[in-house]
């Protein structure tokens, strides 16, 4: 399995990442992708990668629609800057929020055009954002076709088709195992291709509640949790699956195991 999302940066992270990694393996996470949110996250999400002795962490650089207030004129050459290192696979996470408003609503359609803007120059996919904001966001990928992917998708089934239209792959979090939230995902898996789907943990958020005595923190090595919810909505064996996300990932980002 690859974990396609996360936010291994994260402070909770700080004081056992070694271990995390290592249960990660043990469960069959081959490969994580760490989660650029600003400038800082993504330089920091680089620096693991470089200290990752067994390479399988890549990264992706970004800003976050939470974070967009903190751009400035020299946010894009930062991250164009990042881009450039061999194990960044996407730009991003990016996209609009309209659910917290952290940042002004015409700021964070500025910088994700802006984004948007920089993942064609270089030929990277996307890594996409969306909470209520469907509208705006499918308004602002515009009519034409993208490489990326909309992770940790929730949507309504017209959104999941304007996004497979448009070319996107569809991240799927353990928001899925969740029986009070996430029966009318379960109900949309089987409507994605197969050679669009992606799964991730976007850990340390959303612990699949199928956990047993559920730990609160999010780890790439409840991934299979994630992974059973998928086959089970999609009637397909876990290593179905399993192989057909994998295969995904390492052709949409790239990755080399």
């Amino acid at each position: 399995m690859i974990d396609i999302g996360a936010n291994l940066t994260n402070r909770v992270f700080d004081s056992d990442r070694d271990a995390i990694m290592e249960r990660a393996a043990r469960a069959g996470v081959k490969a994580c992708i760490v989660t650029g949110t600003c400038v800082r996250t993504s330089r920091a999400a680089a620096k693991l990668c470089d200290s990752d002795h067994t390479k399988t962490l890549w990264f992706t650089s970004g800003v976050h629609p939470h974070n967009a207030k903190q751009c400035n004129s020299g946010t894009i050459r930062a991250l164009r800057e990042l881009a450039a290192h061999p194990q960044c696979v996407a730009i991003g996470e990016c996209g609009l929020d309209f659910n917290r408003d952290f940042s002004p609503r015409p700021i964070q359609e500025q910088w994700f055009q802006a984004q948007i803007d920089l993942a064609k120059e270089l030929g990277k996919p996307l890594f996409l954002h969306c909470r209520d904001a469907e509208a705006r966001f499918k308004a602002i990928l515009g009519s034409g076709k993208l490489s990326g992917v909309v992770q940790c998708f929730t949507g309504r089934q017209e959104d999941l088709d304007a996004y497979l239209h448009a070319g996107l792959h569809i991240g799927i979090t353990g928001w899925v195992a969740d029986e009070r939230r996430g029966q009318g995902l379960a109900r949309l898996l089987p409507r994605i291709p197969a050679d669009r789907l992606l799964i991730e943990t976007d850990c340390p958020y959303l612990t699949p509640r199928t956990v047993p005595n559920g730990p609160r923190r999010n780890e790439p090595s409840l991934l299979p949790y994630v992974l059973a919810a998928v086959a089970k909505a999609r009637s397909e064996a876990p290593e179905t699956t399993a192989a057909q996300t994998t295969a995904n990932a390492r052709r949409l980002f790239g990755i080399t195991l």
